[in-house]
């Protein structure tokens, strides 16, 4: 089979212009007190160098890394909106990127004339876009807003109808750059499904994003790029495994935490003060990487500067995307606390972690029984991430693992004895949880 695209050993370099002249103005200005032309100086940049892969047709591939490692580069190189330094690129196909917000778009136009220009940047003509016309506007829900010149439009506004345009306009290759992340949940789903669609018909989709999950369940390869370069190629869940171990693996130990926070993240009468927060696994050691089914410590050294006979301490734990996870504190487990004056330590222990892949803030907080005097506030000031290793484990959507079991029985035989039960891995069978 022909490949759609071809990367022979790519290479794109930049030169980054410091202290360049704004104007032509500034420009003699510059030059005429210094007596010589004036010039910018400028470093190289290769944002890829000798880059070599194939995607065959039909494929989803997903690119990875921090930003800055190439892979925005490379969907541009694919879409031909850039052109390679060095090295041979072939992509076969028409091709439709989403890549950055409003690619293409002329703010003074509307939203329906952008669509016509659009599709005519893409090689269809006004007769066929006539025909999709409608299909586009009801996918980005804009009817109200077409006829509103698009530098009105928020972000949301502008990746609905630039989506929309990209995946009606029969491409080969679909290119999608971290683009879904400005829309709300619902419009995120409907892109997605509309994604797998392409993807039973036969599309090619290059896609990037920061959301590990959404790259594992959508793509079936993973490219992970790291300064420039290739570091592993394959399939996409052990891709994703080797990126995250690489950038949240165990080898961090940045799990103790100051309390000094900027004011916005910190807030309180201070009557009772928490000086610090440390986030310990079952040897006791700091971590800001933990695994589900494992071990998990919260603990908090405060300081009380007079007697205080009401105090309570609580956490609570929340997604990145902000949903809020859980939110315990001493007054809920009814674990009465003494009357506190100077130093000592609260801790909230979780034998077992029931979190899946993600990473998770926490807050820390101590206020009074009567929740009319806030003592001190973290607000999402410390975060850790949670992955799976090999454990067993193999929930893959959603926040928590509720570690249920599973079982059937035909209508005529007798439901499974407990022993016989599936569950969704080896903690399956572990004594259940009890919160302390």
């Amino acid at each position: 089979m022909t490949p759609i695209v071809v990367f022979e050993h790519i290479s794109k370099r930049y030169k980054l212009h410091h202290d360049r002249p704004r104007s032509f103005r500034e420009l003699f200005v510059r030059g005429a007190l210094a007596g010589r032309p004036a010039q910018a100086e400028a470093d190289t940049l290769w944002a890829l160098r000798d880059v070599s892969f194939e995607i065959q047709p039909g494929e989803t591939v997903g690119l990875i890394g921090a930003n800055g490692a190439g892979k925005s580069t490379a969907l541009k190189l694919i879409s031909r909106v850039i052109l390679p330094t060095q090295g041979r690129l072939q992509v076969n196909g028409r091709v439709a990127a989403l890549l950055e917000l409003g690619t293409g778009f002329q703010p003074e136009l509307s939203g329906r004339d952008n669509v016509f220009l659009s599709g005519a940047l893409s090689g269809m003509s006004r007769q066929e876009m006539s025909l999709k016309y409608d299909d586009i506007v009801d996918f980005a829900e804009m009817a109200a807003f077409i006829d509103i010149p698009v530098k009105h439009y928020s972000s949301g506004m502008f990746a609905r109808l630039a989506f929309a345009v990209s995946i009606h306009i029969n491409p080969d290759v679909l290119l999608v750059d971290e683009a879904l992340a400005v829309g709300d949940q619902s419009f995120q789903r409907k892109c997605l499904e509309r994604i797998a669609e392409l993807q039973r018909a036969g599309v090619t989709v290059c896609f990037v994003s920061h959301a590990p999950d959404i790259v594992r369940d959508l793509c079936s390869r993973v490219i992970w790029f790291d300064h420039g370069a290739v570091v592993a190629d394959g399939a996409a869940d052990g891709t994703v495994r080797r990126y995250l171990d690489h950038s949240f693996g165990p080898t961090s130990r940045l799990g103790i935490l100051p309390a000094d926070l900027p004011s916005e993240k910190r807030w309180g009468s201070r009557k009772v003060e928490i000086e610090r927060v440390r986030l310990l696994d079952e040897q006791g050691q700091p971590q800001d990487v933990f695994t589900t089914g494992g071990h998990f410590r919260v603990v908090m050294d405060y300081r009380a500067a007079e007697p205080v006979s009401d105090a309570v301490f609580g956490l609570a734990l929340v997604r990145h995307d902000g949903v809020h996870v859980t939110g315990p504190n001493t007054r809920f487990s009814g674990l009465p606390l003494p009357r506190l004056q100077g130093r000592g330590t609260v801790s909230y222990d979780v034998p077992y972690l029931p979190l899946l892949d993600g990473r998770y803030e926490v807050s820390v907080s101590a206020h009074n029984s009567g929740d009319t005097e806030m003592f001190d506030f973290h607000d999402r000031a410390y975060s850790f991430r949670v992955y799976n290793p090999e454990t067993g484990i193999r929930e893959r959507y959603g926040l928590i693992t509720l570690r249920g079991q599973w079982q059937h029985a035909p209508a005529d035989e007798p439901a499974a004895e407990p022993d016989n039960l599936a569950g969704d891995g080896d903690h399956a069978r572990q004594p259940a949880y009890h919160q302390p």
